[in-house]
């Protein structure tokens, strides 16, 4: 199994295009961990805009604690479910200038007990940020991941269990990047663009779909 997911992570690289984290590469930690934390329900593409506005005029997290409420409201309206995370970023805030020193932890056990910060958002910042081994478990990663047949399971923490055990410690990092991207163009939940699919050989849903269709027209 593990040779199989480094040739597929392998054919993936060669057509990779950035994710948002990878855009937001020169930004600081506490900037892309805010990112990231909105960009929970919400598309990148709607995400990054919003918050280089943000961060223009209110780069840390002092500067966003002198906005109301109403006013980071007001700058996160695109984003879904704005007024949630509006608190969430606003207490964020606080705790890592009252417990962090205004710095991100590098921990996953850390950023964990920061609101609004789960598992998937701490392994993306482990992972992208602080260049530490994590595999960061998003809806695109575990519908890949059991699409391709590398698992079989309900729910994206078990996923990430599972990825950890089978895939090389040396490619954890690649796992989200790659299929994210993926998920995003080619292997959508709906419809996925199997016939554009450049690991469809390795794919059990994808071979299962294309022989079901052949028998279907036969």
């Amino acid at each position: 199994m593990a040779v199989e997911i480094i040739k597929v992570l392998s054919v993936l690289e060669k057509t990779h295009q950035p994710t948002m984290l990878e855009m937001l590469k020169d930004y600081t930690p506490f900037q892309r961990l805010v990112a990231t934390l909105l960009s929970a329900r919400t598309k990148d593409v709607t995400v990054i805009p919003v918050v280089k506005d943000l961060f223009q005029k209110y780069p840390g997290p002092k500067e966003i604690l002198k906005l109301s409420d109403a006013e980071l409201e007001k700058k996160l309206y695109r984003i879904g479910f704005y007024k949630v995370k509006t608190k969430h970023v606003k207490e964020l805030c606080r705790i890592l200038l009252e417990k962090f020193d205004g710095k991100v932890p590098d921990t996953l056990e850390e950023m964990t007990t920061l609101p609004g910060v789960g598992r998937k958002t701490a392994n993306c910042m482990l992972s992208y940020v602080f260049n530490k081994p994590a595999i960061a478990v998003d809806v695109h990663v575990h519908r890949i991941s059991n699409r391709l047949g590398w698992i079989s399971t309900k729910t994206p923490e078990e996923s990430e269990e599972r990825l950890m055990a089978i895939v090389p410690r040396d490619s954890w990092n690649k796992v989200n990047m790659l299929l994210v991207d993926h998920g995003q163009r080619i292997c959508l939940p709906i419809n996925p663009k199997c016939k554009e699919c450049p690991v469809l050989k390795y794919c059990e849903f994808g071979k299962r779909r294309f022989t079901s269709s052949r028998s279907h027209i036969a």
